[in-house]
């Protein structure tokens, strides 16, 4: 928009320059969860004896009797639940009247299938932009409405606006009409209470009642005129909610046939609130809830009152009962509001700090001193009345009217500054911000033209210029009025802009009252009576968007035809300026399911995630800019079809690539009509707004198609993304892409972010972190609306100005939008408008800023522009970079301003969080350097590049064109399969905890087989260390899991990327947390995919990782001194354990050494004294001289004290480096300072879990030279690929080490360490760095092996052109692709044992049974588990834990009646069975008869849910059958006997709902509740929801939810506290309900354990099944030991 200068005065009007004013809409899912968060709680004791705020007003009674009540009373009747209460989630609209044809469409779909519940509540949820706000939604109803009516809203930033209480745009909830209301006269009776609790359920939590308590006797209002204790609640039919980046639009309704009112009537009641609101709705043009509060609309007259009566929100959150396991609110909490405003009819209403100053203007106007006042005073108020409420005035005798009038008029805000440039910039800022004009007051002469800067932004400068005569009373006012009109329409209407208004003031300038003829205002009766302009400028709506797209014809069906049929589209996001501008592009990229480029000012480049995106639906490529750098990608590259939304990108390179690849099409969408096409490239040029570009769109069938062209782009991202993020986070020091990437995870939903020119905006659009992969799902945490992202608003100032202005601009951004503003600006940015910092200073009516500062000294940009590389450094000090040394800190104490500096990560990010929670401006200064910021960000693209040629690469040569398949799959697992070996060791390994004088040594492991459906077969080893918290057993147990859950998985060609690729596939194809895979486990299946890969392709593991030949010659390209591509071979150190004195130590090293090895490892604190080391390793260098590298490795085994004395007694023994010399890692870095000596990393990288850099960080010190690298202990090869990475960016050794595994594992890491050292080359080339010696690697254990797992074992030789034994690259790769077992070694196989289904029939006590029994395993030392699943659940959900435990147990699962195939049924008199209900204790009874017909001997019962209550109450009833039971998310029952019989009537109205409904859309309603949240988020959700439709009985189904109701199974809290056998409780970590409940559990006479499953809620053995494995299987073999 833009804005109105008054000069002499000069107005000037600031508007950006974008938009037209669009409403936006709501959005879905939990708003009561804010609701709950924010408002304060009070008991309802306390909300009626509170005392309440004097700033409350009555409205006027104006009848008895509330008129035109909707919906009915829902007092009287049953005290138990309405029979169904759901939440129903309709897709996000694009628009308002969008989503009401969107609730209408709903409801129509709900009369053909209309519920058979006699008593419900249904709510209807629609997503909606953010922009539509819930006050101007209700100033919008008109007063022929009907019912009650409220709105309210958050008052977090009360703190923060002016005295005059404007409203600011707060989160807030507003509604209309009543789907069931509760209204009393006397206090709460606990009957009242049940009455609306009965309508409020966690199952459906965004229902809420909203309502009035009176607290005291009043008597201005019939309504309440009782006693204390008189309420009306009401829940409302149509509701708008505020939810921060997105709002809701809700339908309600509600209907009990118990209290007279039917489910008809309730459609035909919303229906009708619908159709009367769309009739009078017009949300294309946005009101003013501040206006209308004050009274304009006539709905009722304001009036003094008390305050005597509190608003309040009840909801399902206020449920301190819920640890007993009832679905039931106790309300013994409310929500109350102090900002709201409520109408029960027409004539009374009220409400509670709001607005309500008003203006007398008839006699106002006629009372000015003089006709300058006069006239002064009609402008200031044709202002506001347009809406113009933000003055920016600047100092000046000439404007002293205009000024005076503006500072004294109710409605306005004014600021002022002695520097009109930043007053100008800061007008802007506000338009921008707000979307409305703001207006500059300033003095003639030069002050106007310092307005020039700021005015410059709008190209040919003003819209348009006005010049008012000077004031004369014989001149009508009334022209007065019609300019400005005028002048704002002129800003307003596309293209946007500022306009002139010359006022010339004759003397005097002061308020001299002056005698003026009031025939002047002839004309104006009607406008003094009322509050709108004189002059309204209507436009015609366009209703291209209401037509369907097959009536649309011409140039616009063309285009159309174009998006639709395009095989390579892509889209741009360019400038949105608006909420809807965002909504509308976010919708568009989730319809066309194109590729998608987002400008950092988009608002969609730092989009936030709020749920687990689908893959199809949206393809951000975040990194193209860096992709482009790599010339093959620019080369493949090359859409047919561009959409580009908005205004041109900030890559510069991605404009050249648009202009080299010249696409068939190029349509650009913006509402201006200026050309912007400097590369005269486009195709299509629409004119029109976004929304109304989008709507026609989505209306078209656009089918997903999963393609080479997304999918790749998609990989590409992928791999830059990690490599960027990789580049920042290894590097420990502060650089300016790290700010760049932590400001984005620094915005909050109430956040906005303005980003400075130059290098800041450059670096948030190539750096910024939109959304980085997270496998475990742990950041599907909110609202399941629809959408998984919502954007952030961003804005900068783009343009002719530079970085001028921009602190100015970014306070009047956060004045207009209302948020938390993060301002990036550079430092020369800052010193170009210190005056800004007085604005800052001034604090007018905004919430509290962050002005993050980088301050390299100078301007950076021109470090990494040609400039610098063909200039003279004190050219570009003094002549480009501008050095300074101005100190900021300084200029922030000046203006007396929080001020800090940071230099590291740390503090940044600490300084970042202190500042979000204050409430005061907060100046972050970051401290950087030009150069260091210029060869980092050179790295940074370097590597960048070389990450898109390599992932390019991998594409291009894995890809097959004539095998089809989705995505990025390659191809399906078909099996895989595992043996068992023993090998023998000559000696015992070094890691052997105690000496034996036998001769046999053996090693034990798994041999792993993945074989693909083409055929191709790949192989891998899985040698776990027990001193590494594996054994053999754990191992096997995750193994034969991986063998049932991997038939059929696609394999992805990202794997060999290393980039997170293999931990994305874990968690999206096998729904594994990555960190839950044992590291040996992982290790063995990476390799034995990538041999797969490998065999596929004819080549070796080397090759799939890297096709080193092409590789060499990337490397080489421009290079002077070329890399040689010569033989691939590793050299190896031998290592050598200490035993023997040390003449005879040193023996052995000369002979290794007369062998060929250039590197020895020796172990050292094996001794009783360092002090013998000592003597070795003296020995050592006296015998072999110092030709030989010597590492010690001392395995963690000294104090810190015996370390450094053996440290300073070998200083002068030249040891390449010691090995983990200290027990206790805080201590490495010490000992380093203190001896000096070179250190190693070994168990320390070994024992690292989760994020390795942020756990690495803490070791960057130089005397740290190495890391060991373990890949069967680290985790396989994509962790050992980031750790040595990371190692060489630090110019540190990374070496590989095997742990005495067979030739299968020595093969795969002899190909893994070539492929390190040929990407350590690449870091060296990159940062210019001397290439060191080749790294010998720590491969020497196959000097251990006797015999080994393949006939032929791997040679490892003595290589006369390498100088050192090494093994040959070539020989491990033929090795892998053709090795024959040694059937010898092999102990066992395993290939996924057959599973046993049987049914077991038969008649007991009174009942016929019969139960689908899934079998699998021998039970040894009688052990057998019966596995006990929950609700629409089957006996199927356990059999890959089945399967893993059946190693050493008999594993058995049950279908539990009505569930699968499994049916019970009680048998009539004749000999029939009938279809009855049978009770919690008859089906024990029944069970318990199976068990002991399956299994003879004792049992162990592992339940979940449901079954877990019923594994419970046997363990606690049975007898001696039961050995233990594991309780998986499982209670003893609900102690109240009220609230069970509640329990039990819920889950009769479930069972109801299931019958009438069918199966579909219960599922759909059973998952909707807050308890699923976890699993909602898990990748395999849905494969779980198919897996739940195959029950074949849905009456039998019904019963069962019945009759095992938790409100029907008798408690058994007494029992626990006196219970013996053993249990297990697990549960999950983000399962508040059922963690409470354990921890309540664990109380008895004997200890029970709780495992906590991380990351998980409520189903842990769905979401993270190896960690319930791991624990299930400890508990057993507990159990066996007692």
């Amino acid at each position: 928009m833009a804005g109105i200068l008054l000069h002499n005065c000069t107005i000037a009007m600031s508007i950006p320059n974008c938009t037209t004013l669009r409403k936006p809409i709501p959005r879905t899912s939990i708003a009561s969860s804010f609701l709950h968060s924010s408002f304060q709680k009070c008991t309802l004791t306390r909300v009626l004896h509170s005392k309440l705020s004097p700033n409350s007003k009555m409205i006027k009674a104006m009848g008895t009797e509330p008129s035109g009540l909707s919906g009915f009373s829902g007092l009287g009747g049953s005290d138990l639940p309405v029979e169904l209460c759901e939440t129903r989630r309709l897709p996000p609209a694009l628009t308002f009247r969008d989503a009401v044809d969107k609730l209408k469409m709903a409801i129509e779909e709900l009369k053909l299938r209309p519920p058979c519940s006699r008593s419900g509540v249904l709510r209807f949820q629609v997503p909606l932009s953010s922009s539509v706000k819930a006050f101007d939604w209700l100033a919008l109803q008109t007063y022929s409405l009907e019912g009650p009516q409220f709105g309210v809203h958050r008052d977090d930033y009360e703190c923060y606006t002016s005295e005059k209480g404007l409203i600011s745009e707060m989160l807030g909830v507003a509604g209309i009409g009543a789907a069931v209301y509760f209204r009393g006269t006397d206090s709460f009776s606990s009957q009242e209470l049940y009455s609306i609790q009965r309508f409020l359920s966690l199952q459906s939590p965004s229902v809420r009642a909203f309502g009035l308590v009176c607290q005291s006797p009043i008597n201005e209002t019939a309504v309440m005129q009782h006693e204390i204790g008189s309420f009306y609640f009401f829940i409302p039919q149509i509701e708008v909610d505020e939810l921060g980046n997105v709002s809701i639009m809700a339908g309600t309704l509600a209907w009990d046939v118990l209290l007279h009112y039917s489910f008809e009537e309730a459609v035909n009641a919303l229906e009708l609130s619908l159709s009367k609101m769309v009739y009078f709705v017009s949300p294309t043009k946005r009101t003013f809830s501040s206006k209308w509060l004050t009274g304009d609309n006539q709905k009722s007259d304001l009036a003094e009152g008390k305050s005597n009566v509190k608003m309040v929100c009840l909801s399902a959150y206020a449920h301190p009962e819920r640890s007993t396991g009832a679905d039931y609110l106790t309300l013994e909490q409310a929500s109350t509001f102090d900002r709201f405003y409520f109408q029960l009819s027409r004539g009374s209403a009220y409400s509670q700090n709001m607005i309500d100053t008003t203006l007398d203007l008839n006699s106002s106007v006629k009372e000015c001193s003089n006709i300058n006042s006069l006239w002064a005073s009609l402008i200031v108020e044709e202002c506001c009345r347009l809406g113009l409420k933000f003055f920016c005035i600047a100092p000046g005798s000439r404007s002293s009217a205009l000024a005076v009038s503006a500072a004294s008029h109710p409605h306005t805000t004014c600021i002022s500054c002695f520097d009109e440039r930043s007053l100008a910039f800061h007008a802007v800022g506000y338009a921008r911000g707000s979307h409305k004009p703001a207006v500059i007051i300033t003095s003639s002469g030069t002050a106007v033209s310092n307005l020039l800067p700021a005015v410059n932004h709008f190209g040919s400068f003003v819209r348009c210029s006005f010049s008012l005569p000077p004031p004369d009373d014989r001149l009508p006012a009334r022209m007065v009025l019609t300019t400005i009109d005028s002048a704002v329409h002129r800003a307003s209407e596309t293209p946007s802009g500022p306009v002139h208004i010359n006022c010339p003031f004759r003397e005097p300038l002061a308020s001299i009252p002056t005698k003026w003829n009031i025939g002047c205002l002839k004309g104006l009766g009607m406008w003094l009576l009322r509050e709108d302009p004189f002059t309204k400028y209507l436009r015609m709506p366009q209703f291209l968007s209401d037509k369907d797209s097959n009536d649309i014809l011409g140039d616009a069906k063309e285009v159309l035809d174009i998006i639709q049929f395009a095989n390579q589209g892509l889209l741009l996001i360019g400038n949105n300026n608006t909420e809807d501008e965002i909504w509308a592009a976010l919708l568009l990229a989730k319809h066309l399911s194109w590729p998608v480029i987002p400008d950092i000012l988009s608002g969609l480049r730092l989009r936030k995630i709020i749920a687990a995106p689908e893959e199809e639906d949206y393809l951000f490529v975040d990194h193209l800019d860096h992709a482009l750098l790599a010339d093959s990608v620019r080369r493949w590259a090359q859409p047919d079809v561009v959409v580009q939304i908005g205004s041109r990108l900030t890559s510069k390179r991605i404009a050249q690539w648009l202009e080299d690849c010249q696409p068939h099409s190029y349509i650009v969408v913006d509402e201006h009509p200026f050309r912007h096409d400097p590369s005269h490239i486009i195709t299509h040029r629409i004119q029109c707004t976004i929304t109304e570009f989008v709507d026609p769109i989505l209306k078209l069938h656009c089918p997903v198609k999963t393609s080479k062209w997304s999918s790749w782009l998609q990989a590409l991202n992928m791999a830059i993304a990690w490599e960027i993020r990789f580049q920042i986070d290894s590097d420990e020091s502060l650089t300016e892409p790290y700010v760049a990437q932590v400001i984005s995870e620094a915005l909050s939903g109430d956040s906005a972010l303005f980003v400075g020119n130059s290098m800041v905006i450059r670096d948030a659009d190539m750096y910024g972190l939109g959304w980085f992969n997270c496998p475990s799902g742990s950041k599907c945490e909110k609202w399941s609306l629809g959408l998984p992202w919502v954007g952030i608003r961003i804005a900068g100032n783009r343009g002719a100005s530079g970085i001028d202005g921009l602190l100015s601009t970014a306070v009047g951004f956060a004045i207009g939008s209302n948020k938390r503003v993060l301002l990036v600006v550079g430092d020369i940015s800052l010193l170009h408008d210190t005056n800004g910092l007085a604005i800052l200073n001034q604090r007018v009516r905004r919430k509290p800023m962050t002005i993050l500062v980088i301050n390299n000294h100078g301007g950076a940009i021109f470090s990494l522009l040609p400039v610098a590389d063909r200039t003279r450094s004190s050219i570009l000090n003094n002549y480009f970079y501008t050095s300074h040394n101005v100190s900021v800190r300084r200029l922030c104490e000046a203006h007396r301003l929080k001020h800090v500096q940071v230099r590291t990560k740390r503090e940044l990010q600490h300084a970042l969080s202190v500042s979000h929670q204050g409430l005061t401006d907060s100046i972050i200064e970051v401290a950087s350097s030009i150069k260091d910021n210029a060869a980092f960000h050179r790295v940074v693209q370097q590597s960048a590049g070389l990450a898109a040629e390599h992932a390019l690469d991998i594409l291009s040569r894995l890809s097959k064109p004539e095998v089809s398949m989705s995505g990025v799959s390659l191809c399906k697992i078909q099996s895989m399969e595992y043996l068992f070996y023993r090998i023998q060791l000559c000696s015992p390994p070094t890691y052997a905890t105690s000496k034996t004088n036998s001769k046999m040594f053996n090693r034990e492991g798994y041999v792993l087989t993945v074989a693909f459906e083409d055929g191709s077969t790949g192989i891998g080893e899985v040698a776990p260390v027990d001193i590494h918290k594996e054994d053999l057993l754990a191992v096997e147990e995750q193994l034969r899991f991986l063998l049932h859950i991997t038939k059929g998985v696609e394999i992805s060609y990202l794997l060999p990327m290393l980039n997170g690729s293999f931990s994305l596939w874990l968690w999206r194809c096998l729904g594994l947390p990555h960190d839950t895979v044992s590291p040996s486990v992982r290790c063995g299946l990476e390799m034995a995919i990538l041999n797969a890969l490998a065999a596929r392709h004819g080549s070796n593991m080397l090759e799939i990782l890297l096709d080193s030949k092409k590789y060499f010659k990337c490397m080489n390209m421009g290079k002077a001194d070329p890399i040689i591509y010569d033989r691939q071979g590793v050299q190896t150190a031998a290592l050598l354990d200490s035993d023997g004195s040390p003449e005879e130590v040193a023996q052995h090293v000369a002979q290794l050494a007369e062998e060929g090895f250039t590197t020895i490892k020796l172990k050292v604190a094996r001794r009783a004294n360092p002090s013998e080391d000592v003597d070795v390793v003296r020995a050592i260098r006296q015998r072999v001289g110092y030709q030989i590298n010597l590492r010690v490795d001392a395995n963690r085994s000294w104090t810190y004290e015996e370390a450094v004395y053996f440290g300073s007694s070998v200083k002068d023994c030249a040891l390449q480096f010691i090995e983990e010399p200290v027990n206790s890692e805080e201590d490495i870095s010490r000992f380093c300072e203190e001896t000096g000596l070179p250190v190693a990393l070994d168990e320390t990288i070994d024992n690292m879990r989760g994020d390795f850099l942020d756990k690495l960080v803490e070791f960057v010190h130089p005397g740290i030279v190495a890391v060991v690298i373990k890949p069967s202990l680290v985790g396989g090869f994509e962790n050992a690929a980031l750790v040595a990475r990371w190692a060489q960016q630090h110019g540190k050794m990374a070496v590989v080490s095997g742990a005495f595994e067979s030739s299968i594992c020595l093969s795969s890491f002899v190909q893994f360490a070539h492929y390190l050292d040929l990407k350590s080359r690449e870091i060296c080339r990159m940062r210019n760095q001397q290439l060191g010696p080749a790294i010998s690697h720590g491969l020497g254990t196959f000097r251990w092996l006797s015999d080994d797992v393949t006939t032929e074992s791997l040679k490892f030789c003595f290589h006369p052109n390498g100088g050192a034994v090494e093994a040959s690259v070539d020989d491990a790769g033929l090795l892998l692709r053709s090795c024959q077992l040694n059937h010898e070694a092999i102990q066992k196989s395993y290939k996924d044992e057959q599973l046993r289904q049987y049914t077991l029939a038969g008649n007991f006590d009174g009942f016929s049974y019969s139960f689908n029994v899934w079998d699998t395993g021998i039970s040894q030392d009688k052990k057998t588990v019966i596995f006990l699943h929950g609700f629409l659940g089957t006996g199927e959900d356990w059999v890959p834990i089945m399967k893993a435990l059946s190693t050493s147990s008999r594993c058995i699962s049950i279908d539990l009646p009505g569930h699968g195939k499994s049916q019970i049924q009680r048998i009539s008199k004749n000999g029939r069975p009938q279809g009855l209900a049978f009770s919690f204790e008859e089906f024990v009874e029944v069970l318990l008869k199976l068990i002991h017909e399956i299994a003879p001997e004792r049992v162990v019962l592992v339940g979940y849910s449901m079954g877990a209550r019923i594994a419970l109450y046997m363990a606690l009833q049975c007898g001696e059958k039961i050995a233990g039971a594991v309780i998986i998310s499982g209670s003893p029952g609900i102690k109240d006997p009220e609230l069970r019989r509640i329990r039990a009537a819920q889950d009769d109205a479930k069972a109801d709902y299931l019958v009438a409904h069918g199966l579909k859309s219960f599922l759909k309603s059973w998952y909707s509740g807050e308890l699923w949240l976890s699993l909602r988020c898990h990748p395999h959700f849905e494969r779980t929801t198919r897996r739940r439709m195959q029950h074949g009985d849905i009456d039998a189904l019904a019963r069962a939810l019945s009759a095992l109701s938790v409100g029907r199974q008798p408690p058994m809290w007494e029992e626990m506290k006196t219970c013996k056998r053993p249990l297990l409780l697990i549960v999950g970590e983000k399962d508040k309900k059922f963690k409470r409940i354990a921890q309540q559990m664990k109380t008895g006479e004997i200890s029970r354990r709780t495992v906590e499953v991380p990351k998980c809620g409520h189903a842990p053995h769905l979401e993270s099944p190896l960690c319930v494995i791991t624990a299930i299987s400890k508990f057993l073999r507990e159990l066996s030991n007692i």
